[in-house]
Formats: structure tokens, C-alpha cells, sequence
């Protein structure tokens, strides 16, 4: 009878201080799982800003590239009606 109750109490002590170091084992994910997450973390924040500064930078190529077409359009207009200006003031016909 004693060692059944000794066994008894022994197994008692044993769940009693084992069972809570599995629970906080399995709810607790630990530093090595911490780190991955941050590591994946940082990745797609670092996806994020490239696909961020990719979209303004092509957005920023157009709208220079209009620019300097209606610029090149502008200056070749002028210069043409600077050329029939100077045309028109030294033909002989005056």
C-alpha cells in the first residue's frame, strides 16, 4: 500500500512540474522562431519599398520623357517661326 501511494504521489509530482513546461514549450515559440519571423518581416518590408521606389521611379521616367517631348516640340516651333521672322525681314521683296 505504501509504495502504491509513493508511486502514486511520485507520478502526481512529476505531471504536476512536467505538464507546465510543455504547455509554456508549445505556446511559447522561442527566440529562433522570433528571429524568423522578424527575418520575414524585414524581407517583405524590403519588397515593399523596392516595388515603392520602382513604381516612382517609372512614373517619374514618363513624365520626364513628355516633358522634354513637348519641350523639343516647342523649341523646334519657335525656332521656325524665329526662321520666317528673319525670312520675311531680309527677302528683297521689301
Amino acid at each position: 500500500m505504501k509504495t502504491k501511494l509513493l508511486s502514486t504521489a511520485l507520478v502526481a509530482a512529476v505531471l504536476s512540474i512536467g505538464l507546465p513546461v510543455v504547455a509554456q514549450s508549445s505556446t511559447d515559440p522561442g527566440f529562433k522562431q522570433d528571429m524568423h519571423d522578424a527575418g520575414h518581416s524585414t524581407k517583405n518590408a524590403a519588397k515593399d519599398t523596392g516595388n515603392g521606389v520602382k513604381s516612382g521611379s517609372k512614373k517619374t521616367w514618363h513624365e520626364t520623357k513628355h516633358t522634354t517631348k513637348k519641350a523639343t516640340h516647342k523649341t523646334a516651333q519657335k525656332t521656325d517661326e524665329g526662321a520666317k521672322k528673319v525670312e520675311r525681314k531680309t527677302s528683297p521683296d521689301q
